[in-house]
């Protein structure tokens, strides 16, 4: 028989019971339209995620107080663990070959209070410099000055959360007083949004002047981190270490000591977050994997079930001429076509599920072509795989005994 013929006995067969071939068909459907969206949710999570730390700042390396100084394996006491101090940020900004900008960071949770309305936000003590480390957009007023800095004046710079809870809005704020802990300050700008991260609300802050946190809010003389623009990305690394070579020379920990600092950058983030997000998208893709197996067993029991309806047929059709291999590639061709239906159907569905993903929630799927050809190959190799078993049967039934059926 022409293979064309096969072909179009099978989609026959296929058309003759609709009702059980899309069920038959169902367990394909939902297997490649989970595996596409599975790792398409798992794609957008990583997507957002490396938006947001782009958003963190420009060419940003974090440097961390690191508790006590070690040596040779054992603590040297409490009393050892050293701050990060404005002595250590001079010494950066003198000696920093790639430092483009430099911010403390004095971090403190304060309630804020405004007229009859009171709000427990973060409040961070950070230098004229870090907006543009930081990427934060003046959006209403302006942010102070070195000046400000140098002699600690009580000026606040609000996130548009703070300003909503404590003004209504940013445009009321501006020249308004407000109280930090019962210290009056003077707001003197609002920022731009940047909306909500993925570990928190990134618009709930105030910003204030370090030496004015440190001396009227904190009673410290010593930053929690420093916050710190290189000039190109192709930097950073090398940064990193002059950084660190830096504050060992700086803090006097001697050779064989553990350092009392950590320093991070950007990049160290997004590979970590990177790692884990593929690893969700690894492990999503591998669960919505299953109910395409689960779907090809489908096939192959219904495939069963149709060679056993189907037995006289088969021999009437070995009868008049029809081979062992014609019968073989009718019943391949037939779970083939079920499964290649159930996947066409299945990638439909997930173009349907993420458009309404993204515009009903805030969760963010991206659809890769590449999943999409290989969740539809893949589909078809499983009809192929799951179809051959009863195929094969079929093409060995004996005609007589075939004909002899009821």
């Amino acid at each position: 028989m022409r293979i064309s013929n096969t072909i179009l006995i099978s989609f026959k067969n296929i058309m003759k019971n609709k009702t059980r071939s899309l069920l038959t068909a169902l367990g394909i459907i939902i297997g490649v339209g989970s595996v596409i969206v599975m790792v398409g949710l798992g794609t957008g999570s990583q997507v957002k995620i490396t938006e947001q730390i782009a958003s963190m700042g420009t060419n940003l390396i974090i440097v961390q107080t690191g508790g006590q100084r070690t040596g040779g394996g054992v603590s040297q006491g409490a009393g050892t663990a050293v701050r990060l101090s404005i002595d250590d940020m001079k010494r950066l900004q003198k000696d920093g070959t790639w430092i483009q900008a430099i911010s403390p960071n004095v971090p403190l949770q304060a309630q804020t209070i405004a007229g009859g309305n009171n709000y427990r936000t973060q409040v961070s003590g950070v230098s004229a410099e870090y907006p543009s480390i930081r990427n934060y957009t003046v959006a209403e007023g302006s942010f102070f000055t070195d000046t400000d800095v140098k002699t600690a004046r009580s000026l606040a710079v609000l996130g548009p959360t703070v300003a909503a809870q404590l003004f209504d809005s940013a445009a009321n704020a501006l020249g308004r007083e407000m109280r930090i802990n019962n210290v009056p300050f003077t707001v003197v700008g609002v920022c731009e949004s940047k909306g909500q991260a993925g570990f928190g609300d990134a618009d709930d802050y105030v910003l204030v002047p370090y030496t004015t946190a440190m001396y009227k809010l904190t009673g410290t003389n010593y930053f929690r981190s420093l916050f710190i623009s290189v000039t190109s990305a192709d930097k950073i690394a090398r940064q990193q270490d002059e950084i660190t070579n830096l504050l060992r020379q700086q803090h006097r920990i001697k050779p064989g000591m553990n350092d009392d600092f950590r320093v991070g950058s950007q990049t160290d983030i997004l590979d970590r977050a990177n790692s884990i997000t593929e690893t969700m998208t690894l492990l999503l893709g591998s669960i919505a994997a299953v109910s395409l197996l689960v779907g090809g067993i489908g096939i192959m029991n219904i495939m069963l079930v149709s060679v056993k309806e189907r037995t006289r047929e088969i021999g009437v059709r070995m009868a008049v001429g029809a081979r062992p291999r014609d019968v073989l590639l009718q019943f391949l061709i037939e779970a083939f076509v079920l499964s290649m239906l159930g996947g066409t159907i299945g990638v439909i569905l997930a173009f349907i599920i993420s458009l309404a993903l993204n515009s009903l929630t805030s969760l963010t799927v991206v659809i890769q072509a590449n999943i999409v050809v290989l969740s539809f190959l893949f589909s078809g190799g499983v009809g192929i795989f799951f179809g051959f078993y009863p195929a094969r049967k079929a093409s060995q039934l004996n005609p007589i005994d075939a004909l002899r059926y009821e």
